[in-house]
């Protein structure tokens, strides 16, 4: 049994980017890229603990959440998915694809005011992923995508923060704070790129 740099048996691998860059498609081609290779795959992602996913859908609702509660509630997901999820199927030998890893943690709270070295410590016991794909999309892409889509979130466009009364703007602001944000951590964590 070989044990990788996190310690486990497993393959952690990460899927990152924006909101509308299309981590859940690359994800989904990728879990069936590697079960039709025959090995076992499970993926986890962002915000869907048993534990806590509700209760930030609710506060989100509600408009509840500050800054730190903002934060501190997604790494309670986080550690509630680590614990229950990700670490029992590495021990077991599975590929953990995860949609969305610490990494949107860093950019969204740093980008809400929080200091990154704040951030990184809460997240500090996570383990290092063996790959993290990250997918770069300019905002006039991630516009389009959005309002094609699904249209446009709240809290996607940075509007519990106080960019702008305009949704279209505070979008393009806070994504572009996001995009500014992952480029940083794209360099110190040795992200690969992947075009959408």
């Amino acid at each position: 049994m070989e044990l990788r740099a996190h310690g486990y048996e497993g393959l952690l691998i990460v899927v990152e980017g924006t909101d509308g860059a299309g981590k859940s498609t690359q994800v989904k081609m990728l879990d069936k890229f590697i079960q039709n290779q025959g090995f076992g795959c499970m993926i986890s992602e962002w915000k869907t603990s048993r534990l806590i996913s509700e209760v930030i859908n609710n506060a989100k609702e509600r408009n509840l959440l500050n800054a730190t509660t903002y934060s501190l509630l997604y790494a309670a997901d986080y550690a509630d998915r680590l614990e229950n999820v990700i670490i029992p199927a590495l021990k077991a030998g599975f590929v953990v694809i995860l949609d969305r890893y610490t990494y949107t943690a860093y950019v969204r709270d740093s980008v809400r005011g929080h200091d990154i070295n704040w951030v990184k410590n809460l997240y500090d016991y996570a383990p290092k992923p063996d790959l993290v794909f990250y997918l770069k999309m300019p905002v006039d892409k991630l516009l389009k995508r959005m309002i094609g889509a699904d249209g446009l979130d709240y809290f996607e466009s940075g509007r519990d923060i106080g960019l702008s009364s305009d949704i279209y703007n505070s979008f393009e602001i806070y994504q572009t704070k996001c995009l500014a944000e992952y480029e940083k951590l794209e360099k110190e964590y040795n992200f690969t790129d992947v075009a959408p």
